[in-house]
């Protein structure tokens, strides 16, 4: 059904899995919805055609992957992920306190890293290492750098603020100097916009 000039394209229920199935997002080419979902038993990323079907599980490492969008060509996405530790005790210690958090449909969100991945489930690369809650990641519109949201220069934890990286990782670029909470940036599809949220 295509919608007369004015009309709204009506709802319509695309999953229907029992759990979290949430946070989706639409590739700029119009083919395939990512979206964040708990059906698999950990928090990955998800994909499916405009219909909801062609299902295809993307991520599959244990941890929260989530919050993904797609590169302007539809070939990568950026997301969160859970940032466990590296010592091998510490790292195991985490892992069961997030999965005893799992099974009562909670997470601590407090260390996030942000994450590409082909669309196609290869190719997963770390692109920060900030030990912090960073996430809200998006493409630039040439889908060379990511904008992303991160308490990580906050003496509290509690400010957030946009930041920069290339899509190779590197440098840190800081976009927002606020003492509150900016995050979910998007541009839009020409580069001349770019919008987020504030508390300010």
């Amino acid at each position: 059904y295509t919608p007369k000039k004015g009309e709204a394209y009506p709802e319509r229920q695309l999953t229907d899995h029992w759990g979290y199935d949430a946070e989706a997002t639409v590739s700029p080419v119009g083919d395939r919805i990512a979206f964040t979902s708990t059906r698999s038993g950990d928090i990955e990323i998800w994909t499916c055609d405009s219909k909801g079907n062609d299902l295809f599980q993307v991520t599959d490492e244990i941890g929260y992957d989530g919050g993904a969008f797609f590169s302007h060509d539809g070939e990568r996405l950026v997301f969160r992920t859970t940032d466990f530790p590296t010592d091998e005790a510490e790292r195991a210690t985490a892992i069961a306190d997030y999965k005893e958090l799992l099974t009562k449909d909670m997470v601590r969100p407090s260390k996030m890293e942000i994450y590409t991945i082909n669309a196609d489930g290869t190719a997963r690369q770390q692109i920060t290492e900030l030990g912090a809650a960073s996430f809200a990641p998006y493409f630039y519109p040439a889908d060379d750098r990511i904008m992303f949201s991160s308490n990580y220069a906050s003496s509290t934890g509690r400010d957030f603020d946009l930041f920069a990286v290339d899509d190779e990782g590197g440098e840190i670029e800081r976009i927002t100097t606020f003492d509150g909470f900016d995050s979910f940036p998007m541009f839009s599809f020409d580069g001349k916009w770019l919008v987020f949220a504030s508390n300010r």
